[in-house]
């Protein structure tokens, strides 16, 4: 049985579900993965539970209320979100840099381990770059020697809340602090440090009311400009697929957001970094994005 759906997406549902209804679920997974269209069947359900992240819209479909979404014009130049730079400073949160120069943000999203983070931090000593990691709380918990690697090293760790929830369905502020504290509680028990206030909402979905939120509580949310999908265990992209996106959409003050849990990302990361090196690019941490 694929990895992806027995170990991942079957437990999801077996929690959730009367055994009728998990039966009934699973035939029709069954049925969409045979036609091809399984990859893509309740993916929001389980990304939610899992870390992983809406990563590659190739248009503007969404409000600017909803999910966040990106549509790239022409290769090498900014893609168009649908939320402007104006509109998102107003919460102090951002997507890119409003710049012409050469620079870019590495981030990384940490919702689970599967072993390519610690090859990742190796490369990123080796390159002397600095990046920021976006975990939810569980990660903390089963990798404290990794976050604290992560700290140590220079790199800076962001809040991807707790549960990995739709924050934008969340009204109440003592929920939607709860998501955020917990973690930072779990990031200081494990440091002895306090968590810097960078947030990145799960999946991109958003809302005007929980970016007042977060920024009501001291934080900077960040978004993305540029993604690829890269968090499918069991289907990675190759080198040339993560290479076309990654060096042709690749722009002056790119916010780029990759998954830690890549095999592809972990292998590429070392010449990726020089590829953009030699496009001229430098990396920058992410808190030189917000001065």
């Amino acid at each position: 049985m694929n990895h992806f759906f027995k170990h991942r997406i079957l437990p999801f549902f077996k929690k959730r579900h009367p055994a009728k209804k998990t039966g009934l679920f699973l035939l029709l997974f069954l049925a969409a993965y045979a036609s091809g269209t399984g990859i893509g069947f309740l993916s929001e359900q389980f990304r939610i539970r899992t870390g992983e992240t809406y990563a590659d819209n190739e248009a503007v479909t969404a409000s600017a209320e909803g999910n966040w979404g990106l549509s790239f014009q022409e290769d090498g130049q900014p893609p168009v979100a649908n939320a402007t730079f104006e509109e998102l400073a107003q919460y102090d949160a951002y997507y890119a840099q409003d710049t012409d120069e050469k620079v870019l943000y590495l981030t990384f999203d940490c919702g689970y381990e599967n072993g390519n983070t610690g090859k990742i931090l190796d490369t990123l000593k080796k390159r002397d770059v600095s990046a920021t990691f976006f975990v939810v709380g569980t990660y903390i918990e089963s990798e404290p020697v990794l976050v604290k690697r992560m700290c140590e090293e220079g790199h800076t760790v962001g809040n991807h809340t707790w549960h990995h929830p739709d924050m934008s369905q969340i009204a109440s502020m003592d929920s939607f602090r709860k998501e955020l504290e917990d973690v930072e509680l779990a990031y200081k028990e494990v440091t002895g440090e306090e968590m810097t206030k960078y947030y990145r909402p799960p999946q991109g979905k958003f809302s005007e009311t929980n970016l007042q939120m977060a920024k009501e509580l001291g934080y900077k949310t960040f978004f993305w400009s540029l993604a690829y999908v890269d968090w499918y265990d069991d289907n990675q992209p190759t080198k040339e697929e993560a290479f076309d996106k990654l060096l042709g959409r690749i722009h002056p003050g790119a916010v780029v957001l990759l998954h830690s849990t890549s095999d592809t990302n972990a292998e590429i990361l070392d010449e990726l970094i020089g590829e953009w090196e030699k496009m001229g690019y430098q990396i920058r941490p992410l808190e030189e994005l917000t001065e």
